[in-house]
């Protein structure tokens, strides 16, 4: 009995905490706020903006071919799984000149899943590189105007991310080139950030109620 004992506060205990904490962390954490007022991208296409949307925002570059795999990697482990939220959306920015090649991606993308959550906004280098500018990061844009990192962006135009990793280091966007990151991070940190709008949305609905 001593034996076993011994062996429950060596080995599952320290699970069980680890299973607790984590928990708690999902739901009740909220993913911190890095930059504000990012420059929306209605500026650039009327017909979509970042105002009261969950926003993935991508840079995919001129050479669209290239970054494809980013494109699918993001659709099969992070658009599949959130598309079927109201405020949820995908908006990549593309060089103008880049729309035949987009179509192509496009049909390839809807091979997997219905891809009316994907925006694709397409701008000139100094467009594309105001609304990248605003996001105030350690990261550039490549000269194809291209990143593989995709960034979270709140319903209020803000930058989500991790004021420290493991490494120590500030999040600022994932880098879509990795399945591991996208899957062992980013997809952590939307779940976060939904389940901070769904805890807000119960608060009011409970407040509207008393209030009536």
């Amino acid at each position: 009995m001593k034996k076993a004992f011994v062996l429950i506060v060596l080995f599952v205990l320290p699970i069980v905490a680890y299973l607790f904490f984590a928990s708690g962390i999902h739901n009740f954490g909220q993913l911190p706020i890095i930059t504000e007022n990012i420059s929306d991208v209605s500026a650039v296409d009327p017909a979509v903006t970042f105002k009261d949307k969950i926003t993935i925002l991508g840079f995919l570059g001129n050479n669209v071919d290239f970054k494809k795999g980013n494109a699918l990697n993001l659709n099969q482990k992070i658009y599949k799984d959130f598309h079927k939220f109201d405020d949820f959306q995908f908006v990549m920015m593309m060089p103008k000149g880049t729309e035949t090649n987009v179509e192509t991606l496009k049909k390839e993308l809807s091979e997997l899943v219905e891809i009316d959550k994907w925006k694709f906004v397409f701008g000139d280098p100094n467009q594309i590189q105001s609304i990248f500018s605003s996001l105030k990061t350690d990261l550039k844009l490549d000269k194809n105007y291209s990143t593989p990192y995709v960034f979270i962006i709140d319903k209020d135009s803000s930058l989500r991310g991790r004021n420290q990793d493991e490494e120590h280091e500030t999040i600022y966007g994932f880098d879509a080139t990795s399945v591991a990151e996208l899957t062992n991070k980013m997809i952590d940190d939307v779940r976060i950030l939904l389940a901070e709008y769904r805890r807000a949305l119960k608060k009011n609905n409970k407040i509207e109620k008393s209030d009536g």
